[in-house]
């Protein structure tokens, strides 16, 4: 059985009411990783739902998340750092857009397209990283510590989307 992805646009309630949720995971998710020394840097919670809404409920559902996630997180929590924040918001918008994008080129949920996915936004969040910081070192980051993340975004999105949300 292929799993089914939608395109809610902004104009239907689910697409508000998906959003509220995946936006609520992705306060919950950083406060439990950050209670890991570095945690946050080394799971990159903040983008887990954000890809899990967009792949599989549309680019307006991952849109709402990718903006109001870290907005909430950091005027609830002061996480992330503000000048963390403009980094998060490009790679959050990035997925976004990727995750929907090929996910409606799919069709269905797909362990290689949610790969494309999460190798899309990383390559245009740390071109844009280096780009506004000016340093190499510190756009590579995620690739650097936050390996374990990316890799829990490709196989637990994938997993949690094929599996789970049926």
């Amino acid at each position: 059985m292929t799993e089914t992805t939608y395109n809610y646009s902004p104009a239907q309630w689910r697409t508000y009411v998906f959003a509220l949720a995946f936006i609520i995971g992705n306060l919950a998710l950083p406060q439990l990783v950050h209670l890991v020394p570095k945690g946050g840097l080394i799971f990159l919670p903040i983008y887990f739902f954000t890809l899990i809404g967009a792949y599989k409920y549309g680019f307006w559902v991952g849109l709402l998340t990718a903006i109001l996630s870290p907005l909430a997180n950091m005027l609830l929590f002061g996480m992330p750092p503000m000048e963390s924040l403009p980094a998060i918001m490009i790679k959050s918008a990035a997925l976004a857009f990727a995750a929907a994008f090929i996910a409606r080129k799919f069709g269905k949920v797909s362990l290689l397209g949610v790969l494309l996915a999460v190798v899309a936004y990383q390559i245009v969040g740390m071109s844009f990283e280096w780009a506004y910081t000016g340093s190499l070192y510190a756009a590579l980051q995620d690739a650097r510590i936050g390996y374990p993340g990316i890799t829990i975004q490709i196989f637990g999105g994938y997993l949690l989307m094929k599996y789970v949300l049926r």
